[in-house]
């Protein structure tokens, strides 16, 4: 059976004792795509990639990964697919190219010490391939793990919390490592913690929450979804209550003070809102302004807009 999905999930459902994990959750991946999975803890991602990389057996619904039914072909599956967890996984008394070398022998690749040498070239760790890996920064370590995920040339690669504890400059490496991936036409799934990231690597996001896909959409389009972001900063931090009432009115959502910047912001789903009219409306609400804005949200608002979306409607 052929499909432009690659991961394809309908109804997929677990639960641990009482805890229902996912709740019917359907994901659809299309072929050559990165998709971040977000959402806040204990919304269900890890369990949704442990199940769908045969960790995990559902207790209901279904899910085909790379062509590959889920539960019947899970022999397939594991074959069509790679992980890189949360932590570096290579062996630190090993070289860089003897990690890769063994990964391959242990896969059965053809030409292991050809195959090693590709990858380190394409990782950029050609230079630093035979000194230990425990020798290696952050970013080179995932580096290297991400090489050894692709010994054998995985169809779907599933990155969970792939820059944990990575300074700037090594989340930087990792996203460098993961665009070529996209544009070479591997499938990602990838979890994060760290919006940017996700807004900056995937083609589409998938908003977790409850055990459910809540949203899905690419980051622009989520961004778009939810029009715009409206911002005060007060001349005077005793009126941020009275700011913050009278952008609730203004956007008809709920405003956020920020103390610390003498702000207060709020989404708007109002197309017509204008900068003009934002500023008309806070002055006539008696708001002693410094500045003001209306911008397209970021991701980390759009994320924080629809969490509490659904908690409302929980």
């Amino acid at each position: 059976m052929t499909s432009t999905y690659d991961v394809l999930s309908e109804g997929l459902e677990k639960r641990f004792g009482e805890v229902r994990a996912l709740r019917g959750l359907d994901l659809a991946v299309p072929r050559g795509t990165v998709c971040a999975l977000l959402g806040p803890n204990g919304a269900g991602k890890t369990t949704a990639v442990r199940l769908l990389t045969t960790l995990l057996r559902p207790d209901a619904g279904s899910a085909r990964i790379a062509g590959h039914d889920l539960v019947r072909e899970a022999a397939a599956v594991r074959g069509a697919i790679s992980v890189v967890g949360q932590y570096a996984t290579v062996d630190g008394d090993l070289t860089g190219r003897q990690n890769l070398r063994l990964f391959a022998r242990l896969h059965r690749v053809r030409g292991p010490a050809a195959r090693a040498d590709d990858l380190l070239a394409r990782f950029g760790l050609d230079e630093a391939a035979d000194r230990s890996a425990a020798t290696y920064s952050g970013g080179m370590r995932r580096r290297l793990d991400l090489a050894a995920a692709l010994i054998r040339r995985p169809r779907v690669l599933f990155l969970d919390e792939p820059t944990t504890g990575l300074d700037p400059a090594g989340r930087g490496e990792v996203h460098d490592a993961v665009r070529e991936l996209g544009r070479d036409g591997t499938t990602v799934l990838l979890t994060t913690q760290y919006l940017e990231e996700a807004d900056r690597l995937a083609d589409d996001i998938a908003l977790v929450d409850r055990g459910r896909v809540a949203h899905t959409g690419s980051p622009r389009h989520l961004k778009a979804s939810i029009g715009s972001y409206a911002e005060a900063v007060v001349a005077d931090p005793a009126a941020l209550p009275r700011a913050a009432a009278a952008l609730a009115r203004i956007t008809g959502a709920e405003a956020a003070p920020d103390p610390a910047r003498a702000s207060v912001g709020a989404v708007s789903r109002d197309t017509t809102l204008t900068l003009p009219r934002l500023v008309r409306e806070l002055d006539a609400a008696g708001v002693p302004l410094l500045d003001a804005t209306l911008r397209p949200p970021t991701l980390d608002e759009v994320f924080l807009h629809l969490t509490a979306e659904q908690e409302i409607a929980a």
